[in-house]
């Protein structure tokens, strides 16, 4: 009896993972709609020129983070799935949360992740972030033959970001940062040994506001991963680039963030169409979908990002 119900068990916990997928889908392209509507909505207001003036509205968000007697800061959009260690620019006493979770398509497995950020600005640009994402792997279609990675702990994270050059000018911000991942064992195995490896991650940023709502943003550098128990190191590098569009006068956006992986022999790039909308004063949401140009490692994912910034003023 135990065989049968197991297989049940698996069968369940496929089914749950659809549905889990189906919803995050629905909010996803729910809120598309949403910021669609109000897009529509912001440009019927334009229309009526005696309502209030564009290039007044198009500035009031940016002027709130901008023009305060500070060190100089460009607003720029941020992305959301491979997020930045703190504000370009930063200033003293900025601090952020995030809670994230996501489900992928692995094809003969999928996996669940969860992740946990706290980041801050003990002085003027410069950003430190501690991060632990976890990540629970569950057979796929019933197929409990096939070996699926173990869940796990990912990693310890630990990074700082600082930003060398900011320009009100040119609306331009550069950055270089470092992240360092202890990467933790296997929970089964975790009694025998706390971390099993160690990922460099040296990184640099460009970004630029292009008049008052486009946005780009280039986030590039190796990583380099050594196993405690293994020769040698893996080596890949990566280059994300990212297209913004924020929604005059607010922190809303919506755009994509295309994620490119280079190793010794292959190639991996994920298109992620991505929105993020303000709830209250303090809290905003993510809504990210991976789209792989290539399906060799995976198929369709989601993620959803809540990110709270206490005050600081």
């Amino acid at each position: 009896m135990a065989k049968p119900f197991k297989l049940a068990f698996q069968r369940m916990v496929v089914k749950q993972s659809w549905k889990v997928f189906l919803m995050f889908s629905k909010i996803f392209f729910s809120l598309i709609f949403i910021l669609a509507f109000q897009i529509s909505s912001f440009s019927q207001v334009y229309s009526d020129t005696t309502l209030i003036d564009k290039q007044t509205l198009d500035s009031l968000y940016i002027a709130e983070v901008e023009e305060r007697l500070e060190p100089p800061k460009v607003l720029h959009a941020e992305p959301l799935y491979i997020d930045l260690i703190r504000d370009l620019g930063a200033r003293k006493g900025e601090k952020e949360w995030n809670v994230g979770f996501g489900l992928t398509d692995r094809l003969i497995f999928d996996s669940y992740e969860a992740l946990i950020e706290y980041e801050w600005a003990p002085i003027n640009r410069l950003g430190l972030e501690i991060e632990v994402p976890f990540t629970i792997y569950s057979p796929n279609n019933g197929r409990s033959n096939d070996p699926i990675p173990s869940n796990r702990m990912e990693s310890l994270q630990l990074a700082f970001q600082y930003t060398f050059f900011v320009s009100e000018k040119l609306n331009t911000s550069l950055a270089i940062g470092y992240i360092n991942e202890l990467e933790f064992t296997d929970l089964d195995k975790i009694r025998k040994r706390l971390f099993q490896g160690n990922v460099y991650n040296p990184f640099f940023v460009a970004a630029k506001r292009w008049g008052n709502n486009f946005h780009t943003l280039i986030y590039t550098g190796p990583m380099i991963e050594k196993h405690f128990n293994q020769e040698g190191v893996n080596f890949s590098y990566e280059l994300n680039t990212n297209f913004h569009y924020m929604i005059s006068g607010t922190r809303n956006f919506i755009g994509i963030e295309i994620n490119k992986q280079i190793y010794a022999n292959d190639f991996d790039m994920v298109l992620r169409p991505q929105m993020r909308l303000d709830i209250s004063e303090n809290l905003m949401i993510g809504i990210v979908a991976g789209i792989p140009l290539y399906r060799e490692n995976e198929r369709l994912s989601s993620f959803i990002r809540l990110i709270y910034e206490p005050s600081h003023r």
